[in-house]
């Protein structure tokens, strides 16, 4: 079996020899690319608690930057590998160059727009650092991502991310709309929207916002009487009973490339809120609505939905969304046939 080098910048939790992350995206994609791979791991390592175990056994996680590298180095050795880098950060920058000094091809897959990222979080210095990053990967490795306008006119590959079964599609529950009860599902950080939200319905006693998504040791508290944290679900039964029991998904990301979690919520039915940063994702979807980033028009929007939600339902039906299966062997077949 061939092996397969996911060097990823995020950051990963050792318990007592198993592995925790927060992002689904890096358990998942690895576990279900580990049936066609023999799978190893490069990562950071995180001093938090984190909520998904990895459910792999080769995995090595490093402090800094220097036994980083010194990690991808050592795996130089491996005969008959390929190496998948998981989005482009100063970390997995630098295993790129080190990967084509030493005349190994890499794999670059880029799940969301990362000029937009590191504009939210470090402003115009932080494009123009991300852009030089991306000029010089984009050169020396074979990108893969899940939207075009994130390849920036370069050639790659198009993959659909999905995390998708049956079950999502199955047993749809009524939802009750006399109560505005609103719900987003993903990491409390600025990038994500999360606190642009807050300050729009933060005079409204007339909405309910719960967030699940909160790091078992994080640094954001949040005290706002219309708003409920939960932890990040790992039970997917759970996390089904969740969408069920609100009746719109709000997704407030100042940048997004395909996310996850506005599928689950079309596959539950439950009509969906974006604000026009992210307007991109829409495609041919039916239920997404794009707001305009103030309480006006978010209020509006809301008051569309709830009159309109039966004949929206319906039209919900009718898209046909990504599944995991189909996504995980896009990908094999992507990383197979790359040199």
């Amino acid at each position: 079996m061939k092996k397969l080098f996911i060097i990823s910048n995020e950051s990963v939790f050792n318990y007592e020899g198993k592995f925790f992350c927060d992002n689904i995206d890096m358990k998942s994609t690895p576990e279900g690319l580990g049936k066609d791979f023999e799978i190893n791991i490069i990562a950071r390592r995180s001093k938090k608690i984190r909520s998904h175990q990895i459910n792999l056994k080769n995995i090595k996680i490093y402090r800094n930057i220097f036994s980083y590298l010194s990690g991808v180095v050592r795996s130089l050795n491996k005969n008959d590998s390929k190496y998948l880098l998981i989005s482009i950060s100063p970390f997995t920058f630098l295993a790129c160059i080190l990967l084509k000094i030493c005349k190994k091809n890499s794999i670059v897959y880029l799940r969301s727009d990362g000029y937009g990222e590191y504009k939210s979080i470090f402003g115009t210095l932080g494009v123009f650092f991300y852009h030089l990053m991306f000029s010089i990967v984009s050169k020396i490795s074979s990108l893969v991502s899940c939207r075009e306008y994130i390849l920036r006119g370069k050639k790659g590959k198009l993959i659909s991310p999905s995390q998708l079964n049956n079950f999502w599609f199955t047993n749809h529950k009524e939802t009750e709309i006399n109560k505005i009860k609103l719900l987003y599902v993903g990491r409390i950080r600025a990038e994500k929207g999360v606190f642009s939200l807050l300050e729009i319905i933060k005079d409204n006693a007339k909405i309910n916002l719960s967030i699940v998504g909160a790091e078992k040791m994080s640094d954001n508290k949040i005290n706002q009487k219309n708003v409920n944290i939960y932890e990040i679900e790992n039970n997917e039964k759970n996390l089904i009973k969740i969408y069920d029991e609100h009746n719109i998904f709000v997704l407030p990301s100042f940048t997004e490339g395909h996310p996850m979690a506005l599928l689950e919520s079309l596959s539950r039915l439950r009509p969906v809120i974006i604000f026009e940063d992210i307007s991109h994702v829409l495609g041919n979807k039916k239920g997404i609505f794009v707001s305009k980033r103030n309480s006006e028009d978010f209020f509006n929007t809301i008051n569309h939905i709830i009159k309109n939600y039966k004949n929206i339902q319906n039209e919900m039906k009718k898209n046909q969304l990504p599944t995991k299966e189909i996504f995980i062997k896009e990908f094999k077949d992507i990383v197979l046939n790359i040199n």
